[in-house]
């Protein structure tokens, strides 16, 4: 198996949370389970927080699929002031993944102690500089990865992504509850793929069903931050790595994440 990248020296010692000087708020962007659009959702917020006038930065935690080089427009590799690694930029936002650090196409076989050391060092062994906010984009689940960041980072809060159906809302169940267990707080969640608005003829289809994700805040105690369109935009601008926050600011699906992000402002 490869070996992960050497950034440096600067991971947490010991138990204890690390110091993330310059950072305001710290949330992890999470799922129970993959394919609810979850990156989406983060770059597009990131996006939008930063056309709110906040600077913004995004951890691309996902060791094993990392995806915000590509949504985020971004290639090649960071450069080292010798000590620390500089973070990659596009968008206005300020980024760093494994995904600039190892071959694209060759998988990362690491187990999870490796992951949790890479998650680490992206965090302590970069010089993120002076940001407000940084977006944590989560791999699905609740394992090392997970755990790492709950119990490591200062994570000021937590954001919940689901698409409406019910399979998708039983495992964003577990995530919103594992982040409570570890005592994190969750700032609510995100209904993606919630509608589909044909563009031919205009008619409005549920596909996954809608209102869902509402409904579990509703039940779990826990604000409903909003509902984002599945539009073929979204994945047409997410594949080519301009956010549609970015390349189309004034279309609906852009206005729906300027609305969650003004609620994530207003919660900081």
């Amino acid at each position: 198996p490869q070996q992960p990248p050497q950034i440096g020296r600067h991971g947490s010692a010991g138990g204890g949370k690390m110091d993330l000087p310059g950072i305001g708020a710290v949330i992890a962007v999470a799922s129970g389970k993959g394919g609810v659009g979850k990156s989406t959702v983060t770059v597009n917020l990131a996006v939008a927080l930063s056309r709110l006038g906040l600077k913004v930065g995004i951890l691309d935690a996902d060791i094993y699929g990392p995806s915000m080089p590509r949504m985020l427009g971004i290639s090649g590799q960071p450069r080292s002031d010798g000590d620390k690694l500089e973070t990659m930029r596009g968008h206005g936002v300020s980024c760093m993944s494994i995904g600039f650090l190892v071959d694209p196409d060759q998988p990362t076989i690491w187990r999870g102690p490796m992951v949790m050391g890479a998650l680490e060092q992206l965090l302590g062994d970069v010089n993120w500089g002076e940001l407000d906010v940084m977006l944590v984009d989560m791999p699905p689940g609740t394992g090392d990865a997970q755990l790492t960041m709950a119990q490591k980072v200062p994570l000021k809060g937590a954001i919940i992504v689901s698409t409406p159906q019910d399979i998708a809302l039983i495992d964003a169940r577990k995530g919103l509850n594992m982040f409570r267990q570890t005592e994190v707080p969750v700032m609510g969640i995100i209904e993606n793929m919630s509608y589909f608005h044909c563009p031919s003829c205009g008619e409005r289809a549920e596909i996954f069903g809608h209102g869902g994700a509402r409904e579990t805040a509703a039940e779990l105690g826990c604000d409903f931050l909003g509902e984002i369109p599945l539009h073929i935009s979204l994945r047409e601008t997410s594949d080519a790595g301009t956010p549609i926050t970015a390349s189309d600011p004034g279309s609906a699906e852009a206005q729906a994440f300027m609305k969650i992000a003004e609620r994530v402002l207003a919660e900081l």
